[in-house]
């Protein structure tokens, strides 16, 4: 039951403080580090640490930051086979400010915009073969679109996390099995009334709710999944905390409602440690938090 991710792989340059600067302020921090991120990679890290089967595709600068990301990868025990090396642009970053558990987020893609869609035509074989394909919208549009349509071609269902929102397309959806935007994504690719968008995509259109949970339309009522209660340290990572848990729990053939309550629980375990991947638990953990083993 192979998850394949194609998306973006990061280092996350990592900066606390007690108070956000305001413009052309200067203030001290409390501290730095480094961690691996970029959606895809943190996406595909959650659902291996679930115990997922996963393959990464993406891209990395041929950089110290490239060899650490794709080591990162390996120690997850997720194949990077399809991981390309680019020797023509640095690997990806994200400088992250955190302040108060609240994070403000600058993205510079690099070798990330070098994953093509000649490296999908590539990798064909991997996705044939994958139970679940696993996107976000931090690669190029074009690879994207060529990822779609040859899931459409090889019947391999698609989890797309829209995120950022502005790459999305109308064209996308009828080529996609679970769209999991947040609240604020939703309202920007379908407007303001949620109720209506959710009712055109039953059981396709997944809204998470940060820490009220998350809801989607089952064809006959609208669901709304609670979130779970937990002392928040770093929201960095919760996102691709619920996308890789949810992608798990699909792939393990979970309900949908069971596998957003799978999903809520792994995200709510996440944000109680500092870093994207830090808090990324174990299945058991999951289990743990919900009292009892879901199936």
């Amino acid at each position: 039951m192979m998850i394949t991710v194609v998306g973006s792989i990061n280092m996350d340059l990592v900066v606390q403080t007690d108070d956000f600067p305001k413009l052309g302020e200067t203030v001290l921090g409390t501290l730095y580090k480094t961690a691996p991120g970029g959606k895809g990679a943190n996406q595909a890290v959650a659902a291996a640490r679930l115990g997922g089967q996963v393959e990464m595709i993406g891209c990395v600068g041929s950089d110290s930051f490239g060899i650490e990301l794709i080591t990162n990868l390996e120690a997850n025990k997720i194949d990077v086979s399809g991981v390309k090396v680019s020797a023509e642009s640095a690997s990806g970053i994200a400088n992250i400010l955190i302040s108060d558990g609240d994070n403000r987020i600058i993205v510079v893609p690099g070798a990330n915009h070098d994953l093509a869609p000649t490296v999908i035509d590539d990798m064909r074989g991997t996705i044939q073969n994958s139970s679940l394909v696993m996107m976000q919208l931090e690669i190029p549009i074009p690879t994207i679109l060529r990822t779609l349509e040859m899931c459409k071609e090889l019947g391999v269902p698609v989890l797309l996390n829209p995120a950022p929102a502005g790459g999305f397309k109308a064209e996308f959806m009828p080529y996609v099995s679970y769209l999991t935007p947040n609240e604020t994504e939703c309202q920007q690719l379908f407007g303001d009334n949620l109720e209506q968008a959710l009712e055109l995509y039953p059981n396709k259109l997944i809204v998470t709710l940060g820490s009220d949970g998350a809801r989607y339309y089952d064809g006959e009522k609208h669901v709304f999944v609670a979130g779970y209660a937990t002392t928040v340290v770093d929201t960095t990572g919760a996102g691709d905390t619920f996308n890789g848990a949810f992608a798990y729990a699909i792939v393990n053939d979970y309900s949908i409602e069971k596998a957003v309550q799978f999903a809520n629980v792994a995200a709510s375990l996440s944000v109680e440690k500092l870093g994207a991947q830090g808090g990324m638990p174990t299945v058991a953990a999951v289990n743990q938090r919900l009292g009892s083993v879901v199936e």
